[in-house]
């Protein structure tokens, strides 16, 4: 497959919340992991900072630091797309693809949007594309009338998560409840993760009962998020995976500053401590969770 035509399909503007300067300049490679392993969710068609890298460059730089690859996660079409032919050509990245909640409640009918999700239903079927999302929902943003659009995508994603027997990475925001009984009612894929798990005991302790998947983002990190150390201590390690959500949510120390896969080993390093392991020993764990998710990044290339 050729080159795409665009390294980037976005740029991420941003600014301080006091509209003053920031350091927008991506931080310095941490110590490598002794053990190698994978970032479970990130976006590298955003551009961000203050010297924009292409996706390569932040895989070369992965690399050097003990991570393995990633999950390239679209969040429309036309950025599922990209991911999707990114994959195709990069044996370090397997794909995601879907409408994020949020897009979802940008169409003006069900009509509408399931045109755009019958794309997502396409680009599902590739071999390199390994997970339908991030779906979910999210009520943070969506005005309550529209959160019908959310629903209605979330349900419809599911459904070509079982039906091409893939991974279904959720979006969830405020609607931890809504979520949990969505799945519970429609019937959840065999391989769920709550992307950037942002629950707490309780919320764990369903996880763990239908044996869903929590991944762990910098915001794991944050001083203040003692509820997300708490149950990601009480959790099985075998469904535990770390990611970047990248440019978003860098890990401390370098909160604010542009995130990158790279970063992955600050994160890892912090889930050890809670978990009182080694990083290479969660590395190694976390490595054989996300092959058990995703599959093999060898295969389809």
């Amino acid at each position: 497959m050729d080159q795409p035509s665009e390294n980037y399909i976005r740029v991420r503007n941003r600014k301080s919340e006091d509209g003053g300067s920031r350091d927008l300049s991506y931080p310095e490679l941490p110590e490598p992991l002794k053990v190698g392993t994978y970032d479970n969710h990130t976006h590298l068609e955003i551009a961000d900072g203050e010297n924009p890298m292409d996706y390569r460059e932040h895989l070369d730089l992965s690399n050097q630091v003990g991570v393995l690859g990633g999950v390239q996660v679209g969040g429309s079409v036309e950025t599922s797309r990209w991911s999707a032919q990114i994959a195709a050509i990069e044996p370090r990245l397997l794909a995601a693809v879907a409408l994020h909640p949020n897009v979802a409640a940008e169409f003006g009918s069900t009509v509408e949007l399931d045109l755009a999700i019958n794309e997502i239903a396409e680009l599902a079927k590739q071999s390199r594309v390994r997970a339908v999302g991030e779906t979910g929902l999210d009520f943070f943003r969506t005005e309550k009338e529209l959160q019908f659009l959310q629903h209605h995508s979330f349900e419809r994603h599911i459904q070509i998560a079982k039906d091409n027997n893939i991974a279904l990475q959720i979006h969830d925001r405020d609607a931890h409840d809504e979520v949990v009984e969505t799945l519970l009612r429609v019937g959840a894929p065999e391989k769920t993760v709550f992307h950037c798990f942002s629950g707490d005991r309780a919320l764990a302790e369903i996880l763990i009962e239908n044996g869903w998947y929590a991944s762990f983002s910098g915001t794991v990190t944050f001083k203040k998020n003692q509820e997300l150390r708490d149950a990601l201590a009480m959790l099985p390690i075998e469904l535990i995976l770390v990611e970047t959500d990248a440019p978003f949510l860098t890990p401390e120390p370098y909160r604010g500053r542009p995130n990158s896969p790279y970063l992955i080993p600050l994160t890892v390093r912090k889930m050890a401590e809670v978990r009182g392991i080694t990083a290479a020993d969660l590395a190694s764990e976390i490595t054989q969770n996300t092959e058990a998710v995703y599959g093999s990044w060898a295969e389809g290339l």
